[in-house]
C-alpha cells in the first residue's frame, strides 16, 4: 500500500491557515507567542496545529524560511545596486525596517537558538555572508568606515530589535538608524 503524499484539500487549507495566523501572531507578539492563539486564530484545534507542525520550532522555521530567504535576496539586490554606499544605507533601512514591523522577525534575527535547524541556519549564514558582502563592498568604495566589522552589523541589529520593541514611537529606530549611519559614513 501505498502512502500519499500530498495533503488533503481540507489539511491544506489548514495548514495555509495555520502559517497565516502564526505569520501574524508572531509579527505581532514574538517567537514566544502562544500557539494556542495561532490555532484560534486560524479556526483550528490544537491537535490540527500539532498535526502539521509536531512543535513550535517546526511552526518557526516553516514561518520564517521564507522570511530569511527574502533577506538573503535583499542583500543580493543591494549587491548589485550600482552605487555602494546607498547600497549598504538601502540594506540596512530595509531589514531594519523588517525588524522594527515584524517582532519575530527582529527576535530570529539576533538570536542562535535555531541554527540546530539546518534550513534555518543555512540560510541566517547565507544571509549574514552577503551582508558582509554589502558591508566590504562599501568599505572597499571608501564609504563605510573600514573598522566596521560582521560584529559590529549583528550588534546593530540588536540595537535596532531593542529600539523597535521598547519605543513607544512606531519610527524611532528610523532616527536611530540615521544616527549610526552618520557614524558610520566616511567623510570624503
Amino acid at each position: 500500500m501505498r502512502m500519499a503524499t500530498r495533503l488533503r484539500a481540507d489539511a491544506r487549507r489548514n495548514r495555509a491557515a495555520l502559517l497565516a495566523a502564526a505569520r501574524e501572531v508572531f509579527a505581532a507578539q514574538g517567537l514566544d507567542a502562544s500557539l494556542d492563539e495561532i490555532a484560534r486564530r486560524a479556526g483550528v484545534g490544537n491537535a490540527t496545529l500539532y498535526r502539521r507542525f509536531p512543535s513550535r520550532r517546526h511552526l518557526i522555521a516553516e514561518v520564517f524560511a521564507s522570511h530569511m530567504t527574502a533577506a538573503v535576496r535583499l542583500a543580493e539586490q543591494s549587491l548589485e545596486h550600482p552605487d555602494p554606499w546607498a547600497a549598504f544605507v538601502g540594506y540596512l533601512t530595509r531589514v531594519c525596517e523588517l525588524q522594527a514591523t515584524d517582532r519575530g522577525l527582529a527576535e530570529l534575527l539576533v538570536t542562535t537558538a535555531f541554527d540546530d535547524d539546518e534550513r534555518l541556519a543555512a540560510l541566517r549564514a547565507s544571509a549574514q555572508q552577503r551582508a558582509v558582502d554589502v558591508c566590504v563592498r562599501a568599505q572597499r568604495a571608501g564609504r563605510l568606515r573600514a573598522d566596521f566589522t560582521r560584529t559590529d552589523l549583528a550588534l546593530l541589529m540588536m540595537a535596532n530589535a531593542g529600539v523597535a520593541q521598547h519605543s513607544t514611537d512606531p519610527q524611532a529606530w528610523r532616527r536611530q538608524l540615521a544616527l549610526l549611519l552618520g557614524g558610520l559614513a566616511t567623510r570624503i
